[in-house]
């Protein structure tokens, strides 16, 4: 499968997110601050017509502000005790459609790494800091094993990319629950199983271990797809993805990076919504914090995403 070609570059979809997270605790949580990634990102290929969070008990404080990647960054604090924590955010999003792209004119990848490795006096390439490992996404020597034969000596770097995520799809089997984010990459790769971020972050380690910087994108996907089209997995609930540096790909919203959804076996078009870009999931999971109190607790997630009408 190569990269999609469109006979309409500027073909639109508008979608319609709802994102509820919901925790019960079974003693009061006294003091609470969080910190959420839940705003999708704007950009050339998506705009966000609208967004609202509603947290309840409403926090005593908030604030919003932009991280080091431009994602939008939502904190939010409550003193006083409660026993549930109820985050809902809305947002309506409207994404353009990838143009055609020919994975084989893209550069050999051997010219890509050379680009990122570091020699004094050259110009710094800021991709780089995507190109070494980071705390969920270790060096380990199996990724290497494993990405090689997709990296043929002088193959175009998009080329060998998608051939990459073909083969994770293939070899990886997706199991809900299987995993969760303290598992570790090594045991998700020895065991070939795992859900969409441990999906992403082999394939960001496969491309790393080469010397190529690759990306976690967190987001969403179409719940109900358009008729005859598959049924997307990880659509009812949030998902990740990866992105890898190919400079002069040509539909790169913010440069050059060639998304690829491994879970789905599918370059990232009108069904999927970014929200955040980062090292690995650390750096983008949708909602943490800290609290004092609150015993053992009980979480439920919800997403739906749906297509809404186009309007000009």
């Amino acid at each position: 499968m190569d990269a999609p070609t469109l006979a309409a570059a500027d073909a639109l979809a508008v979608l319609a997110v709802e994102h509820e997270t919901h925790y019960r605790y079974t003693a009061p949580v006294e003091l609470a601050h969080h910190m959420a990634f839940l705003r999708p990102l704007d950009d050339t290929r998506q705009q966000v017509d609208a967004f609202t969070l509603d947290v309840q008990p409403p926090p005593a404080h908030t604030s919003v502000g932009v991280d080091r990647f431009g994602n939008t960054r939502h904190f939010f604090a409550a003193a006083g005790a409660h026993h549930e924590l109820r985050v809902l955010s809305r947002s309506r999003v409207r994404v353009r459609a990838r143009a055609a792209t020919a994975p084989q004119a893209s550069p050999p990848w051997e010219s890509v790494r050379e680009r990122l490795t570091y020699r004094a006096g050259c110009t710094y390439e800021p991709a780089t800091e995507f190109a070494v490992p980071s705390p969920y996404v270790p060096r380990l020597d199996a990724l290497r094993d494993y990405a090689q034969p997709s990296f043929a000596a002088g193959r175009p770097i998009a080329e060998a990319a998608l051939d990459l995520m073909h083969r994770i799809h293939a070899d990886f089997a997706y199991a809900s629950a299987s995993t969760t984010i303290e598992t570790p990459l090594a045991q998700v790769v020895q065991e070939r199983r795992g859900v969409c971020q441990d999906f992403a972050h082999v394939l960001i380690g496969a491309c790393r271990m080469l010397g190529l910087a690759a990306r976690y994108v967190s987001g969403y996907l179409l719940t109900q797809p358009p008729p005859g089209a598959p049924l997307l997995i990880g659509a009812d609930a949030s998902h990740a993805w990866a992105a890898v540096w190919c400079p002069g790909d040509g539909d790169a919203p913010d440069g050059d990076w060639l998304e690829l959804d491994p879970t789905n076996d599918v370059v990232p078009d009108l069904d999927h919504v970014r929200v955040a870009v980062g090292r690995d999931f650390g750096d983008v999971a949708p909602l943490r914090g800290v609290i004092r109190g609150g015993g053992a607790h009980e979480l439920t997630v919800r997403v739906t995403t749906r297509r809404c009408p186009v309007r000009m």
